[in-house]
């Protein structure tokens, strides 16, 4: 029995899981073990093997290849990892090495890849636009991601990784001018107005108080509150303005919202309104803006689906 393997590599947990064929149904083993990423990037290899071998051991299944999400991306040129909040990860050769001590194919891709890959191919857009040819995953949370999913003449999906490994990353072209400083040297970064962190923060300085975006959603809905409401308003016309941006470069099929901030309902009606303003369309979206299907599954399934 041929079986396909994915690991989600984060910063607290890592999670495998071993399908028996590409759908969420088909689950034969799903298990966790602690990152424990404070005790370096060696430790961090050790558990991703150990997690396999224990998954090998529970099943009597053995990984003939494996895909691998992680927090990252891998630099084409020098095989290197790039990009990770795990910072530990950064510049080592995460997949040379653990190929090394696996023996087996290994396939490495940013977890938002992941994301849009697994909903892509076993997840929303199948059964919105099952004749896709290019899907963009939204990941909108602690940080703002992004990735592409390509289905190929065969009919077989891929991510888009691009020369230099970072396809799908809008969250860090400028969207806001003069906007907040963000981590990667730029000012006004998609991810530093559209995050729930920058969200929250925004809230805090125009109103002096501290609150969660959940908190905030009910103020501007209770129409209480004139600084949630300027809060909401502005992330509107942000999103329809970014994803604007995605329609025009790539005009895909469907865009699909991750993440806790993508939960917001909003976006989903009065946000595809402001992107009518942006996009070069005359003023018509017909891309499909898409709720997610798997969850907090996407990551593992993601991973799996870049060695199915």
């Amino acid at each position: 029995m041929q079986t396909i393997w994915g690991i989600d590599l984060g910063g607290t947990k890592i999670e495998g899981v071993i399908l028996a064929s590409p759908s969420p149904d088909a689950v034969i083993i799903r298990k966790r073990i602690d990152t424990e990423a404070y005790k370096g990037y060696q430790h961090i290899v050790n558990q991703i093997v150990r997690l396999i071998h224990e998954l090998e051991a529970e099943t009597g299944h053995k990984a003939e290849k494996v895909g691998i999400g992680t927090p990252g991306t891998v630099e084409p040129s020098t095989g290197l990892m790039k990009n990770c909040n795990t910072t530990c990860l950064n510049d080592m050769p995460l997949k040379k090495d653990l190929m090394g001590l696996l023996g087996i194919p290994v396939e490495i891709a940013n977890d938002a890849n992941c994301f849009a890959l697994a909903e892509a191919t076993m997840g929303v857009v199948p059964e919105v636009v099952p004749n896709y040819q290019c899907v963009f995953g939204v990941i909108m949370g602690t940080g703002v991601g992004g990735g592409v999913v390509i289905k190929g003449n065969d009919g077989q999906a891929f991510v888009l990784n691009g020369t230099q490994g970072i396809g799908g990353e809008w969250g860090h072209n400028e969207l806001e001018p003069n906007g907040y400083d963000c981590y990667c040297g730029k000012k006004g970064c998609t991810e530093q107005v559209l995050s729930g962190p920058a969200l929250q923060r925004y809230y805090t300085q125009i109103s002096g108080k501290e609150l969660k975006m959940k908190e905030i959603v009910e103020r501007y809905y209770a129409g209480t509150d004139p600084f949630a409401t300027q809060t909401i308003d502005r992330m509107l016309e942000y999103f329809g303005k970014a994803v604007s941006v995605l329609m025009n470069i790539l005009d895909p099929d469907a865009i699909v919202l991750g993440g806790g901030v993508g939960n917001i309902d909003l976006l989903y009606t009065e946000g595809v309104e402001r992107a009518k303003k942006y996009i070069f369309n005359s003023g018509r979206v017909q891309t499909k803006i898409l709720r997610p299907k798997l969850g907090d599954s996407a990551g593992v399934f993601g991973a799996a689906m870049l060695v199915k």
